[in-house]
């Protein structure tokens, strides 16, 4: 049976799912990595890429303070967060999306849902992600880093993703694939779904918050029904 969110049309409360772009949608969490490893090198930093991929996901501010020590001369942290992202924009060539993220949006869409993509990513960075997505049908909002005043753990991107399409918390559910992203959403009481496509294993996603974990786009399309975006769908009048 398909199911139906209710709209606001008809006097339901509008439903919203919100998506992490960044290891949840696009397979980018290893070029984020390598990305930082190359902009702590330039600076004479030797971050083991394993310590830095424990990290990404949060905000760039927060990843740099998280990682370098605490007497470091901190003007030059503008300059490591430049380097990465011109270092990641070299990659931008072999973005990919994971197998399903556009079936995904597109049911999720098709089911009544109001989509939005909360991310935290530099503008122009989203703006190259969505492209590779192609989805812009099943998309009704996305934000980006200039849309938060706090990065994640901070739940601020979650806050504006959810201003930008007109939905309440407890209408929504989040997708993301990092520890960051489940602390962002239980800060705001939002049931988290969780992929491990960005790297991060099951146990540490449920130990930060996650109500269900699953392998990827695919695998939570093909469980759709059973998840909690179906127990939100489940819970709409006239649905």
């Amino acid at each position: 049976m398909a199911l139906r969110a209710a709209g606001s049309p008809d006097g339901g409360r509008r439903q919203g799912i919100l998506f992490d772009v960044d290891g949840t949608l696009i397979d980018s969490s290893y070029i984020h990595t390598i990305s930082w490893w190359g902009a702590f090198r330039q600076q004479g930093y030797d971050i083991p890429m394993a310590s830095i991929h424990h990290f990404v996901g949060m905000g760039g501010d927060r990843l740099v303070d998280s990682l370098l020590p605490a007497n470091r001369d901190r003007s030059l942290d503008s300059d490591i967060m430049a380097s990465h992202g011109a270092l990641y924009a070299s990659h931008w060539p072999a973005l990919r999306p994971f197998d399903g993220a556009k079936d995904l949006l597109a049911q999720c869409h098709a089911a009544g849902l109001t989509v939005a993509l909360a991310s935290s990513a530099r503008k122009k960075d989203l703006q190259v992600m969505k492209a590779t997505l192609d989805a812009d049908a099943f998309i009704d909002a996305a934000t980006s880093a200039n849309d938060a005043k706090d990065s994640k753990p901070a739940p601020d991107i979650l806050v504006a993703a959810l201003e930008a399409i007109g939905v309440e918390a407890a209408d929504a559910v989040f997708v993301g694939d990092a520890v960051w992203d489940m602390k962002a959403a239980a800060a705001l009481g939002i049931p988290a779904i969780a992929v491990t496509c960005g790297g991060v294993n099951a146990g540490e996603l449920r130990d930060a918050g996650a109500v269900e974990v699953y392998e990827g786009p695919r695998d939570l399309l093909e469980n759709l029904t059973s998840s909690a975006i179906g127990r939100l769908l489940s819970l709409a009048p006239n649905s």
